[in-house]
């Protein structure tokens, strides 16, 4: 996975972004509000509690009054209890609401992902788009949850606590507030230097993530070719890195919270120091000088949590960033220009002087016209790279022509709602894609409208029967990710299950007997003939052999139609098909 895009540091407060951000916030906009109402009761209560101490010292104890004495401790108790419960309900509610948005935002992401178009995933690699829906958006719960809010009520309480303490007396908080140019410039210092390590744990978790996926994926030939030492070595070098700028993290931690401590105990020797002389002048009273002390503790907790929150928020604002440029990007158009719909029956296929590049000017398909009638059985033939499967992706709208266009049954299928023309069209590709589940949710594909009767027939009709009633509980048995407790053969088997149970107008076979035996390849021989009867079937064949009896072969080279015909026919323009007839045979004679 490339790591460039983990290098976005972020503004700490991207006026656009919130923007965007409120929108998910805005269906909970009640319980926000009731958040902050909370906050600013729990603010209120921490901030009376000196004072309470102050009357119960001042007014109380000075005076002996052990009835007044009783009643400030129950009002203590009761602004303690106040505290306690606002907390417990304000964290609660702002976990809620994060795990709300959270669910919203993630939910979108994943329905824009699927409607992308392919030429995006051709760009982006999996592990980025991973990252997308889970650290990224998990980084946004993080500072929606515990992040934004909190950093209100921090600045609330500072406030609060400055202007308590100049109202109760200004010459004392100037005396406390004398180590704060100090502590400023700690906490600058802490920021940047914490937002640059942040920035290289991501950037090293982002490499150790690619290599974990790219060596889990490639790791059959990672044993067959004993690289085991060589990649634990590169991977220690990775790790050993990773470790290294998490202990530069802990160091600069060990070092500012400590510092921290060490100037609010030398904020509270001043109070001490100046206060206590102005009590012992009776300038100042004993109740005042306790509540200074306690407030000084309340005061330097929050400015030491907004230098992390600090980058909380710059890491939250980088991956909303790297979010929505995610969603912004425009998703395949279900339809161009007007509407229109596809007669249900069989299709009748046009090509009309279509071009395609995947990028740029480098064309793999050149003008390329031929007619499939319905019904028609036609291959397409050549050489690896001469377009045959970006006909096949063109077909069903995986690509768009970069010129001409493509009619389905006399409409142009960029006029037919994308989803109405793939289901017209069952396509069974050479590499089958088996998703972890039920053998029966991979015939069906959660498609609720498909039977079980008719996925067993599908099943019975492809020969896929046989090897799925060996299986202990049948069509219940669970397949791991990516069918890896199923051979080959029984993968492409039921593949041809699952376009049958889907019962398409136009069959699309891309090399799908190639990665079988001789024998599965007769299996489902029988089958293919009957799945192709009355329908359009368009045959992608690396094996001559398997499409002597289509109706039509069509000869690809370079991105042209270069011979057109019957299998007879072709072999007698001794041409491109004759050469590779005779290449493939003589080998398989050889």
């Amino acid at each position: 996975m490339s790591t460039h895009e983990e290098e976005t540091l972020g503004k700490a407060f991207d006026g656009k972004l919130i923007k965007r951000l409120l929108v998910y916030l805005r269906p909970f906009s009640g319980y926000f509000l009731l958040s902050l109402v909370i906050l600013l009761i729990i603010t209120a209560a921490e901030l009376i509690e000196p004072i309470i101490v102050k009357t119960a010292i001042d007014k109380n104890i000075a005076q002996g009054d052990v009835q007044g004495l009783s009643i400030t401790g129950i009002i203590y108790i009761l602004a303690l209890l106040v505290q306690s419960l606002g907390l417990y309900g304000h964290r609660y509610l702002s976990s809620w609401l994060g795990q709300k948005m959270m669910y919203n935002i993630r939910m979108q992401v994943f329905s824009h992902i699927q409607k992308l178009p392919l030429s995006f995933f051709d760009k982006n690699p999996v592990g980025r788009l991973v990252t997308r829906v889970t650290n990224d958006i998990e980084t946004l719960n993080d500072m929606l949850s515990s992040g934004v809010v909190a950093i209100f009520g921090d600045i609330v309480v500072i406030i609060g606590i400055i202007g308590v303490m100049l109202r109760l007396n200004w010459q004392l908080a100037l005396v406390t507030f004398a180590v704060l140019p100090f502590l400023f410039l700690a906490t600058d210092i802490f920021r940047r230097k914490v937002r640059h390590a942040y920035r290289d744990m991501r950037l090293r978790l982002a490499k150790i993530n690619s290599f974990l996926q790219e060596n889990i994926t490639g790791m059959a030939t990672v044993q067959a070719f004993n690289r085991e030492k060589q990649n634990s070595a590169q991977f220690r070098e990775l790790n050993d890195s990773f470790k290294q700028a998490g202990l530069k993290t802990i160091r600069y931690h060990g070092i500012f919270f400590p510092l921290v401590s060490l100037l609010t105990s030398v904020s509270t020797s001043l109070i001490i120091w100046y206060g206590g002389g102005e009590v012992i002048r009776h300038a100042l009273s004993l109740g005042v000088l306790v509540a200074f002390m306690q407030y000084v503790r309340r005061f330097f907790r929050p400015l030491q949590d907004l230098a992390d929150k600090y980058n909380n928020l710059q890491a939250a604002m980088a991956s909303s960033e790297r979010i929505f440029k995610l969603l912004d990007e425009p998703e395949q158009q279900r339809f161009q220009a007007q509407q229109e719909f596809l007669v249900k029956g069989v299709g009748k296929i046009e090509f009309e002087d279509v071009s395609f590049a995947y990028n740029g000017a480098d064309f793999v398909l050149k003008n390329i016209s031929f007619v499939i009638q319905p019904g028609e059985k036609v291959a397409v033939v050549g050489a690896t790279g001469a377009g045959k499967t970006s006909i096949i992706s063109l077909i069903n709208r995986m690509y768009e022509p970069t010129q001409g266009r493509i009619l389905l049954n006399g409409v142009d299928i960029t006029h037919v709602d994308v989803q109405e023309l793939r289901a017209r069209i069952g396509i069974v590709l050479q590499d089958v894609f088996i998703f972890s589940g039920t053998v029966r949710d991979n015939i069906c594909l959660g498609d609720t409208s498909i039977s079980e009767a008719e996925i067993i027939r599908a099943a019975e009709r492809v020969n896929a029967q046989k090897f799925i009633s060996t299986f202990e509980d049948g069509y219940d048995h669970l397949l791991t990710e990516r069918g890896s407790n199923l051979s080959v053969g029984q993968k492409q088997l039921l593949s041809f299950a699952r376009v049958l149970a889907f019962n398409p107008d136009i069959l699309i076979l891309d090399e799908a007997t190639s990665s079988v035996d001789t024998e599965t390849e007769a299996l489902i021989g029988t089958a293919i003939h009957e799945l192709m009867r009355g329908r359009t079937s368009i045959i992608i064949a690396h094996r001559l052999s398997t499409i002597r009896n289509v109706d039509r072969i069509i000869v690809l080279h370079k991105g042209k139609i270069r011979e057109m015909g019957g299998h007879e026919e072709l072999l007698a323009l001794k041409g491109i098909y004759y050469r590779l007839y005779q290449l493939q045979f003589a080998g398989e004679a050889a």
